[in-house]
């Protein structure tokens, strides 16, 4: 599970005494070394199994201590060599099983020789002996119940039922009993008897215990890892710590944004704001949680500036309580609510848009009577203008023109040539003429321009008059590029359909930025429209248009307009955002000069780029993904 929980006890869990983990250090020191005795696949088998090898391991400890003993006393018994043989064989048992338990994978015959040892034993002493009060010593309870857990209920019915019937029957038998000791000796088989059914029925009541427990351990476990995922896979923020700020659990949303925030991994048990955490986080927390320790639910928004993409969290800090009501923990809950505060913003866009619509309906009655002054004037400027292309084609300046050239032939021998050659002896009294000619040329055009400046300067006053009332003020706000892009698209949709304009989006995933919205959509729908001409002139069939969005730095983010229409040639592609200059029959020239103003405005710069004429152009804009206009 890679949700990370803390390996500490909560600030309500019950601490261990001393006594306790005396105890416990002890049985593991005892466990150990009754593990050395184990091959390295029993000690890594299941729990039942490792507990069954470890009291065989004990058990046969047991056996060969008092083989030992026994021997020490054997010649006091009654036919000593067969008892001393039997001891030797018992102990030769013993040392094989340990033998098998360090070798082998399982403990199923290491069990059977104890049993059969056990009960060979036990059988042995009850009829050699002779003595009813050793068939029915209350030490013979140890068989069944060590053969029940070894071996299992069925394989130790075989052990204890033989033993029963040598202690019920063939001991009376050959101890020629009398009716009292016939009582003892069956009561004795049916006590054997009673040990095992009872041994049995205990290892059916562990095992039914067992199955509930890893039932129910399953049933965790399954909702363990469906809460885990859960917590795994949502975009939310979720934590719990204790009363000390110290972390406990969380998900890996947290983890991502805690190493954005503080620069390190976070680790369960950490203080989740250490000193080294910046100071502003570290009070607002101090704040916010001694307001929960006291049982209140606190909840407020917050922006870190140390994300990497700028986010809006709704954060919930509630207190964990115990059973007596006492504030044992928090759980913190972090939900990215960016979307939600830029439909806000968004929402308060529209309105402010509403405001600037209706203002700018009642100025519709003011832009007809500009429309009409404005059109006055430009007819006076066209006729100014037409006098002066007029004149400008009938100037008597490329007779200069050629006279100075015919001057540069005989730069060597001017002298020569203006006192003996025909064509210098007459260049003098050519150019005084000129010059009386240009002279009067000069008068009539200064008249016709200032003619022309005074249209110009009407145009101006009406303007400027019509800009008192339409005066607007860039707003610089956080957006998201790629849906300004789609709505300039529509913009053009009808255009392009019509057309048969393909629009291809090739949109990587940016973060939002801040700029003036108007100036980036006035440059988008200019660049758009560009394309639009571009394709609609070079007359093929497949028309592409493609727009790309991505980041080429840290803080830099590009937006490409390219198409594959007529192209731009060399010689025109320096002079293209240069006021005036236009490539289009109908053309203004104004459109790529003002978006590239309006670029350098916002800190951004506008460049094309094109293989030459007939091979398409790309239009690139890089923006700021985070700044200020320049309003240098």
């Amino acid at each position: 599970m890679s949700t990370r929980v803390a390996g500490a006890q909560g600030a309500g869990g019950l601490e261990p005494s001393g006594q306790s983990v005396a105890r416990e250090g002890v049985a593991a020191r005892l466990l150990a070394r009754l593990d050395v005795w184990l091959s390295r696949r029993l000690r890594r088998a299941s729990a039942d199994e490792l507990g069954r090898c470890r009291m065989l391991v004990a058990a046969h400890g047991l056996l060969l201590l008092c083989d030992v003993l026994f021997l020490f006393q054997v010649t006091r018994l009654p036919f000593p060599l067969l008892w001393g043989a039997m001891g030797l064989l018992c102990g030769a048992g013993s040392v094989t099983s340990l033998l098998l338990l360090r070798r082998s994978g399982s403990s199923r015959i290491p069990a059977l020789l104890l049993c059969a040892m056990l009960t060979g034993g036990f059988v042995a002493a009850t009829l050699l002996l002779g003595g009813v009060g050793v068939g029915t010593h209350a030490g013979g309870m140890l068989l069944p119940m060590l053969c029940v857990y070894l071996l299992g209920a069925r394989r130790a019915f075989f052990f204890v039922a033989f033993s029963g019937l040598s202690v019920g029957l063939v001991l009376p038998l050959v101890s020629s009993a009398g009716p009292g000791q016939w009582e003892s000796c069956l009561l004795a088989a049916l006590f054997l008897l009673g040990g095992w059914g009872m041994s049995w029925l205990l290892t059916a009541v562990r095992e039914h215990a067992n199955t509930a427990l890893e039932r129910a351990l399953r049933a965790l476990r399954d909702h363990e890892r469906k809460l885990t995922s859960l917590l795994e896979n949502t975009e939310d923020v979720v934590c719990s710590v204790d009363t000390e700020g110290r972390l406990i659990a969380a998900n890996p949303a947290l983890g991502e944004m805690y190493r954005e925030l503080i620069g390190v991994e976070l680790e369960p048990g950490a203080h989740l704001f250490p000193e080294y955490a910046p100071e502003s986080l570290r009070r607002r927390w101090q704040e916010c949680t001694a307001q929960v320790l006291s049982g209140k639910r606190v909840r407020f928004e917050a922006s870190p500036s140390r994300l990497k993409r700028p986010r809006v969290l709704d954060i919930s800090v509630n207190p964990v309580l115990d059973v007596a009501g006492r504030v044992v923990g928090m759980t913190v809950f972090g939900r990215d609510i960016t979307d939600r505060k830029e439909a806000e913003a968004r929402l308060g866009e529209m309105h402010r848009s509403l405001l600037d619509v209706s203002r700018q309906a009642g100025m519709a009655e003011i832009a007809t009577g500009v429309l009409h002054n404005v059109g006055n004037a430009l007819n006076s400027v066209n006729v100014s203008v037409n006098l002066l292309s007029e004149r400008l084609h009938q100037s008597r300046l490329a007779g200069l023109s050629k006279a100075t050239e015919l001057m540069a032939e005989h730069t060597a021998d001017l002298g020569h040539f203006f006192t003996v050659d025909r064509r210098g002896k007459q260049l003098p009294v050519y150019l005084k003429a000129l010059t009386t000619q240009l002279t009067a040329e000069r008068a009539e055009l200064l008249d016709e321009v200032h003619t022309l400046q005074k249209s110009v300067e009407h145009i101006k006053s009406v303007v400027s008059m019509q800009q008192e009332h339409a005066r607007f003020s860039g707003v610089v706000e956080r957006l998201e590029v790629t849906a300004l892009l789609d709505d300039a698209l529509r913009l053009h949709a009808v255009s392009f359909e019509r057309l048969g304009i393909e629009v291809k989006r090739e949109y990587s995933e940016v973060p939002l930025v801040r700029v003036d919205r108007h100036k980036l959509l006035q440059i988008l729908l200019n660049l758009l429209s560009n394309a639009r001409h571009a394709l609609l002139e070079c007359g093929r069939a497949d028309k592409l248009l493609t727009i790309r969005v991505g980041r080429v730095a840290a803080e830099r983010l590009r937006i490409s307009v390219a198409d594959n229409g007529v192209g731009i040639s060399p010689e025109d592609a320096p002079r293209l955002f240069t006021q005036g200059f236009t490539t289009k029959k109908d053309g203004h020239g104004f459109g790529l000069h003002i978006s590239a103003l309006a670029a350098a405005e916002m800190d951004a710069f506008l460049s094309c780029s094109s293989e030459g004429r007939g091979q398409g152009a790309t239009f690139t804009i890089d923006l700021p993904i985070s700044g200020e206009e320049n309003r240098a």
